[in-house]
């Protein structure tokens, strides 16, 4: 099962890179994300009730969040295109695993997570990120994405096998984004 998995991943990923307006934007959103609240925000760091943390290091964590949620929807929609062009069909006449053919695409997903992940912390570092929990901090912020990641492109992949609609795959992450803006993600709760 894991040599199909393997091989269903790195279709998946083959097909994100020969598109890469696919991820693009969603990289693009996340460095909005990083670069405009940081920059209209920071100010509140000084404050007493922030308790002196950099708030780069408070903003960081939104912006490697949004790339989840908007990454998961490209899962979906890569197994609706599959379902839509035939391709899935023969896949379930083959001896692949089932799981595989739903993991494949979902372990993509992730891939593209982590590689955005370390695009977005290499922004930071450029913009003066430092981590107070040092190199352990580093690999469990990378691990904590990766498990959001896989979670979101789960319930992304869950939606386009039950509508077998790209669009209502992509719609359904779009849910968790007034959750980010109505949470305490850009401020704590005692500042808002």
């Amino acid at each position: 099962m894991w040599r199909e998995t393997l091989i269903l991943t790195k279709r998946s990923l083959l097909v994100t890179l020969r598109n890469p307006f696919s991820f693009i934007p969603n990289l693009i959103i996340s460095v909005f994300f990083l670069l405009v609240y940081t920059s209209g925000l920071s100010g509140i760091s000084s404050l007493p009730q922030f308790g002196g943390v950099d708030y780069l290091n408070f903003i960081l964590p939104v912006s490697i969040v949004s790339g989840a949620v908007g990454g998961a929807g490209g899962a979906g929609q890569a197994l609706v295109k599959d379902i839509e062009s035939g391709y899935f069909a023969r896949l379930l006449l083959t001896p692949v695993s089932r799981t595989s053919i739903v993991l494949g695409p979902m372990l993509a997903g992730m891939l593209q997570l982590f590689v955005q992940t370390l695009l977005i912390f290499g922004m930071g570092f450029l913009l003066g990120l430092s981590i107070p929990a040092g190199i352990s901090g580093f690999f469990l912020t990378i691990v904590l994405a990766l498990g959001f990641g896989l979670a979101f492109a789960g319930y992304s992949v869950g939606v386009a096998l039950k509508t077998r609609n790209a669009q209502a795959a992509q719609a359904g992450t779009l849910l968790f984004f007034p959750l980010i803006f109505l949470s305490t993600t850009f401020v704590p709760k005692e500042l808002i």
